[in-house]
């Protein structure tokens, strides 16, 4: 039983009783989980930006840094953990792309970053079940392994289920 801590552009998979994946402090960063109930696998990426065109050496390192290459390695890391290939009956939960420093949606990070992910998504035939973003405050989430319970954590605002 343990807890993996993802940081920003790190992506996580367990299918071991006890853990939990947990990710802090999203603010523009969007956080997606995936969950395969039938073997209790679940696996998060923490995505920065929208695009790895910005930095591909960055995306070799890093996969997890972007989108589009933080949500395959993702997929991929889950299909082996969960020996299952038909993704489409995995769960898909989203949280974060807020506008924490950026008040004047000059960058608009937050938003591109979900809609690149849900993009993305839709490519591989796959919807978002449940989601917690947007807005304007930094959020916090923790999967449990054994229940595939998703719990968003926000300082002055406290906890609540996705």
């Amino acid at each position: 039983m343990s807890t993996l801590i993802l940081g920003v552009g790190d992506f996580g998979v367990s299918k071991t009783p006890g853990d939990v994946i947990k990710t802090l402090a999203l603010g523009s960063c969007v956080a997606v989980v995936l969950l395969e109930p039938r073997t209790r696998s679940v696996g998060m990426v923490h995505v920065a930006l929208p695009e790895s065109s910005i930095d591909r050496a960055k995306a070799l390192v890093k996969p997890g840094y972007f989108a589009d290459t933080g949500f395959s390695a993702l997929l991929e890391a889950m299909k082996l953990i969960s020996c299952i290939q038909n993704h489409k009956n995995f769960l898909v939960k989203m949280t974060g792309g807020a506008q924490v420093l950026d008040p004047n949606n000059t960058f608009n990070i937050g938003k591109r970053n979900e809609l690149a992910l849900k993009k993305i998504l839709w490519h591989h035939g796959m919807g978002v079940q449940a989601e917690d973003v947007g807005g304007h405050i930094s959020r916090s989430i923790a999967v449990d392994v054994d229940t595939g319970r998703v719990v968003i954590t926000s300082a002055g605002r406290g906890s609540w289920e996705l």
